[in-house]
C-alpha cells in the first residue's frame, strides 16, 4: 500500500466514532481560532490561501495550535493535488516516488502540494531530496514542525520556504472552543445533554497548556466518564476533572528548543537572585520529565560561573545536591535540587572566576605558548640543575609574610591580572588579600 494518497479532507460531521478533536476541526478560515496575526482578514497568508496562490512554507508552533488543521484548510481551498505523509514513516525512496509523480502532474498543468508532518524528523539526506523539486516548482511544500526550523531544517530548504510561526492558543481561546464543542449538536456534544460550569471549562483550558487537541480530549474523556442523572443530564463536576487530570502534562521536549528555553530561564533566574522564579523553572523541568542529573550538572555550573568565590560553599552545596538527587531519586531527590537552586539564587554573585578564566583562554589563543620559567622548574637531574632549572626559586614558606617577590607567569604576561575579585561576600576578603599580596610583591621587587 502506498504511503502517499491524495488527501481528501474529512467531512467533520461524519462519524460519531471519530475523536471529538477530529470532529471539531474548522472547515473554513472563519472557524479557525487563533493565529490572527497570520490568518486575520486582510493578512497576507490568508489572502494567498483565498487566492490559491500559496508558496512553500514551514508551519512552526507547539502541539495543538492548528498546523495540521491549517494544512487541511489549504487542501479544501486550493485547486491542487494534495499529498500528505509523515516524516516518521517515510524515507528517501518514498520521497522520490512522490516527487516523480508531482513532476508528471506539473507537466500536465496541475500543481501538487505536499504536506509533511513532523518535518524536523527528516535527516539531511531526506530533506535534500526535496530541494530540486521545490526549486523547480514541481511541488509546493508545506512542512509542520514543533521544533525551531533554524536548527532542524537544512539551510538550502529553509531559504526556499517561508516560515510562519504559530502561537499556542490562549486560555480564553480554548475556553471558546470547549463551549462550542459542548453546544454543537452536529459535530460536538450538544446532543448529549452535557452540563459543565465555566470554572470547570477554565480548568480544562488551563490544563491543556495551549493545546486545543489536549483540551478536546479531556472534555471528551469527562463526557464519557459521567453518568446521566434522573433528568438525563450529565454533569461534569470538579471532582471528576480532578480524577481525570491527576497531573498536568507540561509542554516539554528534552531534546528540542523548549529544553534549552527552560534551562536558560532557570539559569538567568538564579543569576538575577530570583528564588521564586528559579523554583518555578526548576519544578517545571523536573515535573515535565527532565533528567534530574542534567539539572544538577547545570546547577553545579552556576555555582562556579555566577557565584564563584563570593560564596565558596555554593559549589559544595550543588555537588551535595547532585549526589543526593542521584542517591534518593525522584520525586524526593528533587527537593535537594530545589534547595540548591534557592541557595544559589540568594547567594552573593560574582562572575570574576568566569571572566578571569575566559581571559586566560583568550590569551592562550592569541599569544605564543611560552616555556615555563626556569625558576619554576624542578631540577630532578644534575644536568637540569646545571642549565638553570630551579635557579632563583623562592620558597614562600621561608618568607615572613609567606609571599615571595618572584613572578610565576611567563615573561610576556608577567604584568597580567586575570582574577578581579568583587566586593561581594567572601570575595571581598579575597580582594583585600590580593591587594595585600600585590603590595608585598611590589616592595620585594
Amino acid at each position: 500500500m502506498s504511503l502517499f494518497a491524495k488527501l481528501e479532507p474529512e467531512e467533520s460531521g461524519a462519524g460519531g466514532s471519530q475523536p471529538l478533536a477530529e470532529r471539531m476541526r474548522p472547515r473554513t478560515l472563519d472557524e479557525f481560532t487563533g493565529q490572527e496575526a497570520l490568518l486575520g482578514p486582510g493578512k497576507p497568508l490568508r489572502i494567498q490561501i483565498e487566492r490559491d496562490d500559496i508558496g512553500s512554507m514551514i508551519l512552526w508552533g507547539p502541539p495543538g495550535c492548528g498546523k495540521t488543521t491549517l494544512a487541511r484548510l489549504v487542501a479544501r481551498m486550493t485547486q491542487s493535488e494534495f499529498v500528505a505523509f509523515s516524516a516518521v514513516l517515510s524515507g528517501i525512496k518514498e520521497i522520490k516516488e512522490v516527487m516523480a509523480t508531482a513532476e508528471r502532474t506539473r507537466r500536465a498543468g496541475h500543481r501538487t502540494i505536499v504536506f509533511v508532518d513532523e518535518v524536523h524528523r527528516f535527516n539531511k539526506a531526506q530533506q535534500d531530496a526535496f530541494l530540486p523539486h521545490v526549486e523547480a516548482g514541481n511541488v509546493t511544500l508545506i512542512g509542520a514542525t514543533t521544533e525551531n526550523p533554524s536548527f532542524e531544517v537544512i539551510a538550502p530548504l529553509l531559504s526556499r520556504t517561508r516560515v510562519y510561526v504559530l502561537q499556542a492558543l490562549t486560555t480564553e481561546q480554548i475556553e471558546g472552543l470547549l463551549r462550542r464543542a459542548v453546544s454543537d449538536k452536529e459535530r460536538g456534544l450538544g446532543s448529549e445533554n452535557i452540563e459543565i460550569s465555566d470554572a470547570n471549562i477554565e480548568q480544562i483550558a488551563v490544563f491543556s497548556g495551549g493545546d486545543a487537541r489536549a483540551a478536546y480530549n479531556t472534555l471528551e474523556a469527562a463526557a464519557r466518564a459521567v453518568s446521566p442523572d434522573g433528568k438525563d443530564k450529565r454533569t461534569i463536576t470538579k471532582e471528576l476533572l480532578a480524577d481525570l487530570m491527576q497531573r498536568k502534562f507540561l509542554l516539554y521536549d528534552k531534546s528540542g528548543e523548549e529544553h534549552y528555553n527552560l534551562i536558560s530561564a532557570l539559569h538567568k533566574s538564579v543569576r538575577n537572585s530570583d528564588a521564586d522564579a528559579a523554583l518555578y523553572w526548576l519544578a517545571r523541568m523536573l515535573e515535565s520529565g527532565e533528567d534530574p542529573l542534567y539539572v544538577a550538572r547545570r546547577l553545579v555550573r552556576m555555582a562556579s560561573e555566577d557565584i564563584g568565590l563570593a560564596e565558596p560553599g555554593a559549589l559544595a552545596v550543588t555537588v551535595a545536591a547532585m549526589q543526593a538527587a542521584d542517591f534518593v531519586g525522584p520525586p524526593e531527590g528533587n527537593l535537594a535540587l530545589a534547595q540548591a537552586a534557592v541557595y544559589l539564587s540568594l547567594a552573593p554573585k560574582s562572575n570574576a572566576l568566569y571572566t578571569g578564566y575566559g581571559a586566560v583562554v583568550e590569551d592562550l589563543q592569541s599569544t605564543r605558548s611560552e616555556p615555563v620559567p626556569l625558576h619554576l622548574r624542578n631540577a630532578v637531574t644534575g644536568l637540569m640543575k646545571n642549565i638553570g632549572y630551579g635557579k632563583g626559586y623562592q620558597y614562600a614558606h621561608n618568607e615572613e609574610d609567606k609571599v615571595a617577590g618572584m613572578t610565576c607567569l611567563p615573561e610576556s604576561l608577567a604584568t597580567k591580572t586575570y582574577y578581579h575579585p568583587t566586593d561581594q561576600g567572601f570575595e571581598a576578603r579575597l580582594r583585600q588579600r590580593m591587594d595585600e599580596i600585590h603590595r608585598i610583591k611590589s616592595k620585594k621587587t
